[in-house]
């Protein structure tokens, strides 16, 4: 690649960064405001060309490693480095650096896209494969990224050393909870033309799933909060 060629792929690494100063609050917003309606424009968007899509909006999984990126250095104001970083225990062995810090969480909060994902594909009983996993998991990968906000941050407020800390931040997870839990019943009633009722099981049953294995992870973290 020549100098040309350089420059240009700075320049649009460059913009692609820096636009994200102004798309990331405007996807949030749309998310928190209408999650049902940016769950099927993330569907929609995938039947477009590479180039036409989230044209808007970030990228899903963009969007959620955004946000986790942000809830990171939310923390280390909060607390410093998280106690994942020292521990050595199990699992935790692997987390040395902030680096390897936010890839593991990544990884970890993406199980929420992945199951719920997988349970709606199962239940069309048109096959998982890439194709089909695809659009539901952008689209609930959106939905994903302000629960793993709240839940990271709810987790950095309980060990802040102040009276209220505790209550607080896990109000605040167990708020972000309902709030998924309640997108996830009409997401799961609407794609499977079933009642709000049979969709609130489903999706009871997919977030159980989920956090059975957050609560596999935290044991084999050695009891440190991802």
């Amino acid at each position: 690649m020549g100098l040309a060629g350089m420059l240009k792929a700075l320049d649009e690494l460059l913009y692609e960064v820096m636009s994200w100063l102004v798309f990331y609050p405007i996807t949030l917003w749309k998310v928190i405001r209408r999650p049902a309606k940016m769950m099927a424009y993330a569907d929609a968007e995938l039947d477009d060309s590479d180039s036409e899509q989230f044209t808007e909006t970030l990228n899903p999984p963009v969007f959620l490693l955004i946000t986790l990126l942000i809830a990171q250095a939310v923390e280390l104001e909060l607390i410093g480095d998280s106690p994942l970083v020292a521990n050595n225990v199990g699992l935790a062995g692997l987390i040395s650096d902030d680096a390897s810090l936010i890839v593991f969480r990544l990884a970890a909060f993406s199980v929420f896209p992945v199951i719920m994902a997988a349970r709606l594909v199962r239940l069309q009983r048109i096959g998982i494969n890439r194709k089909t996993l695809e659009p539901p998991f952008y689209a609930q990968c959106y939905a994903a990224a302000p629960l793993a906000l709240a839940l990271s941050l709810g987790s950095a407020v309980v060990q802040i050393p102040w009276a209220g800390a505790y209550i607080a931040g896990h109000a605040m997870q167990a708020g972000a909870l309902l709030w998924y839990l309640a997108i996830q019943a009409g997401w799961f009633a609407r794609n499977l033309c079933m009642s709000r009722w049979k969709g609130l099981w489903n999706a009871s049953i997919a977030l159980l799933e989920c956090m059975l294995f957050l609560a596999v992870l935290w044991l084999l973290l050695g009891g440190s909060p991802v």
